[in-house]
């Protein structure tokens, strides 16, 4: 009997731990564009969203500076799901020698017709060859900004250090250090490009789709082996992303989604209000998928620039299965 009891107990135990939902260690830099910090608040505006959410899985944003911060984040365990650039992926498989998977989209950016991103200057700065023994501001190292500020400079024949510096600035600081002429070109994502676009005193003097052309910026990016044993959370937490895409660039419900963006990062809802979530956005997938081709060229641009130590053939770091799986479900 009491071998019994003790089974039962075992076996009531195994089953809460079961039920308990899968805690997904999710990083960020900054939004709009990256997701993780937005999803735990989406049932409080929007029920019905996320109906996976609290069951199955849960989210736990950690906000990062991103490019090498983030990936050393992944490799060292600190978090689950990162949200990495084409650049710290082939510096993941190479380098850090992880056995990485793509499993989703989460911003691509200078696609036509959506938001590209530029490198802005003072009005005394008029061609990129003014920029040499300047100093350039980008987010972090190794990230797409960081990538493309050295493939444009190198185009136009500047190579770092010998005849630029490029300092690590965070994006919310971009605009302020280039006005207190601490850098003297800055990288200004939404929305703090709108000030500067409101200032004739400045101006964009070249972009990251110059060096790229259209970028898979930013995608969801694991460890095999975390998906392997994950993989039901992750295909609910990727319908569940399916649906808050729907639910951001539904004319209907877009209002909602950005009085949700603008409570969580404090900023004003008449500076989203005209551009986010919208063309004048940059481009999110309505399934997340990643445009495999695309991220194979932006990895054939960055070694041809000498970015990269070597190239990757990305297709088997690149798992879209659990979207496709999730996408199927959605019936509403």
């Amino acid at each position: 009997m009491k071998a019994f009891v003790a089974f039962l107990a075992v076996a009531l135990i195994g089953a809460s731990a079961q039920a308990e939902p899968v805690k997904i260690r999710a990083d960020w830099n900054t939004i709009p564009g990256q997701f993780a910090p937005l999803i735990p608040t989406v049932p409080q505006y929007a029920p019905g969203i996320y109906r996976h959410y609290g069951t199955s899985y849960v989210v736990e944003p950690t906000k990062l500076p991103g490019g090498g911060a983030t990936l050393t984040a992944l490799a060292s365990g600190e978090t689950d799901l990162s949200t990495l650039s084409p650049q710290t992926l082939v510096l993941g498989v190479v380098q850090a020698k992880l056995e990485m998977r793509v499993i989703g989209q989460q911003i691509s950016t200078e696609v036509p017709g959506y938001l590209m991103t530029y490198f802005w200057v003072r009005d005394d700065i008029k061609r990129v060859e003014d920029l040499k023994g300047k100093v350039i501001g980008i987010s972090s190292r190794g990230s797409n900004v960081d990538s493309a500020a050295q493939m444009v400079m190198a185009q136009h024949g500047m190579r770092e250090p010998r005849d630029y510096q490029i300092a690590e600035v965070r994006f919310p600081a971009q605009l302020a250090a280039l006005e207190q002429k601490k850098i003297d070109a800055a990288v200004l994502v939404p929305p703090f490009h709108l000030p500067a676009k409101a200032n004739p005193a400045y101006k964009p003097l070249f972009g990251v789709g110059d060096a790229f052309g259209p970028v898979e910026t930013l995608m969801w990016i694991a460890k095999a082996e975390f998906v392997a044993k994950n993989r039901a959370a992750l295909v609910d937490f990727l319908e569940d992303n399916m649906r808050m895409r729907r639910w951001m660039f539904d004319p209907k419900t877009r209002d909602a989604a950005i009085k949700q963006l603008s409570d969580t990062t404090k900023i004003p809802v008449e500076q989203y209000a005209e551009w986010v979530y919208s063309t004048g956005d940059y481009y999110y997938h309505p399934q997340a998928k990643v445009d495999v081709a695309r991220l194979q060229k932006n990895v054939a641009t960055m070694k041809e620039a000498g970015i990269i130590p070597e190239a990757i053939d990305v297709k088997p770091y690149v798992d879209m299965s659990l979207v496709e799986e999730a996408a199927a479900r959605i019936k509403d």
